[in-house]
């Protein structure tokens, strides 16, 4: 069980190289099981028993199931979409000596630099096109090596081994071509979407990892593969929706956008899009926003975003007795200084919730010297607030262009999540 579930993660992952195409996929995947597509620029009809699924921004996504019994709260599971990458530039091609063009990056979110070098890396994202007279969005993936960021030889810079601080507008630019008369990456784009490349009029591209994803270890027990922050999350979180038998509540899947950097967009968790999803299946049911207000207070959400695993060589970065392992079940994460929003009620449900589903959890917190990161947790719960844990899967090389899990806890995270939305 624990490696077919984990190859259809790495299978996801793979068809999913940007926060677009994860969007794309789940939507696929939902409207295959019968969820019918809702526009937030339409009137919506919502009946009981029914199954839908709205995008914003096509990189964030809300399905939910209205049980056909009444309800009156809500339980959702909240994950996002988006990893750090390198976002291509306007006017990209930069032209070295009249020969190497590369292309003009910059950064998104906070990423490990190093292991960006020296893989074969592609392009993908989405591109504005002009068509009579009308603008249209469209994916790209090139989904063949394209670039590359070469190293520095170490003839070159004797201290490499040394430790180097990178320069993102120096060091990480990815080599695209020798300057072929015709080559750029405009016409390289209308050639893959089967336009004329004066017609793309704006884009969304990003670099992303093309090594495939593996399952190793001396018993196969490790995964890795890029963008396992978040997409795990997402895809456990939606195979658990998809399977569970919704009665008790209104179930909802929301993959949020941009969390990598502060999530202030209109589709991340400080948007108002989880908010106005939710209000609008209050006001689709015929109810007050009284009624919103006291379903909120007996809703739950599951902000579930990657944990740090304890470091094979690094286990002193870590707190003595907090520190989740790869396999070892699911992380409650907690932070006195509400970096977290994990609470006594919010961990005991969660608890709970994991014993019924006979699933193993465990727990981290930062070292009392360290400051952690933030998720998402507590920025929508400045939108909508109700009871929140903030959990994760444990991961190695956290941000890295190649990440790693353990095979058995994607399935763990789909129990739990089938269970909650049951």
């Amino acid at each position: 069980m624990y490696y077919e579930t984990t190859k259809e993660l790495l299978d996801f992952i793979k068809k999913s190289p940007t926060a677009f195409h994860a969007v794309e996929e789940m939507q696929n995947r939902l409207t295959e099981k019968g969820f019918q597509v809702l526009s937030e620029k339409e009137h919506w009809k919502l009946v009981p028993g029914g199954n839908y699924v709205v995008t914003r921004n096509h990189s964030a996504l809300i399905a939910f199931s209205i049980p056909e019994k009444e309800s009156w709260k809500f339980h959702i599971i909240a994950s996002h979409s988006d990893s750090p990458s390198f976002k291509i530039k306007e006017n990209p091609e930069i032209v070295v000596e009249k020969k190497y063009v590369k292309l003009n990056v910059e950064k998104y979110g906070g990423m490990l630099m190093a292991p960006w070098f020296d893989r074969p890396l592609s392009i993908a994202g989405r591109v504005i096109v002009r068509k009579d007279g009308k603008l249209e969005e469209r994916l790209v993936n090139f989904d063949r090596d394209l670039v590359m960021i070469p190293n520095l030889a170490i003839h070159m810079n004797r201290e490499a081994n040394s430790g180097i601080s990178y320069n993102a507008q120096k060091d990480m630019f990815p080599l695209f071509s020798m300057g072929g008369k015709d080559v750029s990456l405009q016409k390289l784009l209308g050639e893959q979407l089967g336009v004329d490349g004066k017609d793309i009029l704006s884009h969304d591209l990003f670099l992303y990892d093309r090594m495939e994803g593996s399952i190793w270890g001396a018993e196969r027990e490790f995964a890795s593969c890029g963008r396992l922050d978040d997409l795990q999350c997402a895809f456990a979180s939606m195979e658990g929706f998809v399977r569970a038998k919704k009665a008790d509540c209104i179930a909802v899947h929301c993959v949020l956008d941009n969390e990598e950097v502060g999530s202030g967009t209109k589709q991340g968790a400080a948007s108002t899009f989880l908010k106005d999803t939710l209000l609008r299946i209050h006001n689709g049911l015929g109810r007050t926003y009284e009624e919103y207000l006291m379903t909120l207070a007996d809703s739950f959400m599951i902000s579930a975003d990657n944990a740090h695993a304890l470091h094979p060589n690094y286990a002193d970065m870590t707190d003595p007795v907090n520190h989740p392992l790869l396999n070892e079940g699911i992380v409650i994460k907690y932070n006195a200084n509400q970096k977290y929003c994990t609470d006594a009620v919010s961990a005991a449900f969660f608890k709970d919730l994991c014993d019924r589903a006979e699933v193993p959890y465990q727990t981290f917190v930062n070292r009392s010297d360290m400051a952690g990161g933030s998720t998402l947790g507590n920025i929508s719960n400045t939108q909508v607030p109700m009871n929140t844990v903030d959990i994760g899967l444990p991961q190695l090389s956290m941000h890295s262009p190649y990440e790693t899990a353990g095979v058995k806890d994607t399935s763990y995270f789909i129990k739990v999540a089938e269970e909650f939305f049951a």
